[in-house]
């Protein structure tokens, strides 16, 4: 059976807290001029070519809002300004390779509820209109509202008959 060491005493001195360290005062950040951007001559173009100089255009403010837009199919427009688009996609399996079809439900918000039931919709990540609605509509890719329609009618008319 291990018996217990005994603790080292410390003195008053080693006890009394430190004293406080010299604090620096700091000067002013003040930034460093800058250098003037220079134009870079385009590829191909010579020192003394002078005529050529390279004219970089800014992106289109398009590009950024797009990005990682996706396409899918309205399911529902029940609900005032909010869409339920399907994004259907194909994955293979890990294990067997197999593809596997698979959709993913977005709740889309769409300020101008100019989208209906079977639309194909492109649409953009956003910020966060409620807990489940982070995509907002960028437009409607194709008209298909009037032919689910008419499909949904003619099934109607088919079991009346039946």
């Amino acid at each position: 059976m291990a018996t217990p060491k005994p603790t080292p005493k410390t003195t008053a001195a080693e006890k009394a807290p430190a004293a406080p360290k010299a604090v620096k005062a700091a000067a002013p950040k003040v930034a460093a001029p800058k250098a003037p951007k220079t134009v870079k001559a385009a590829k191909g173009a010579h020192h003394h070519a002078g005529a050529k100089l390279a004219s970089k255009t800014p992106p289109s403010p398009l590009a950024k809002d797009l990005k990682g837009t996706k396409t899918g199919v309205v399911e529902s427009d029940k609900r005032p300004q909010t869409r339920r688009v399907v994004v259907a996609y194909a994955s293979k399996h890990p294990k067997y390779g197999k593809y596997i079809r698979q959709r993913t439900v977005l709740h889309v918000h769409d300020d101008k509820s100019e989208s209906r039931v079977g639309d194909v919709v492109e649409v953009a990540p956003c910020r966060p209109f409620s807990k489940t609605k982070t995509w907002r509509l960028v437009k409607v890719v194709e008209r298909r509202s009037e032919l689910a329609a008419a499909l949904a009618s003619a099934k109607a008319i088919g079991e009346a008959k039946d």
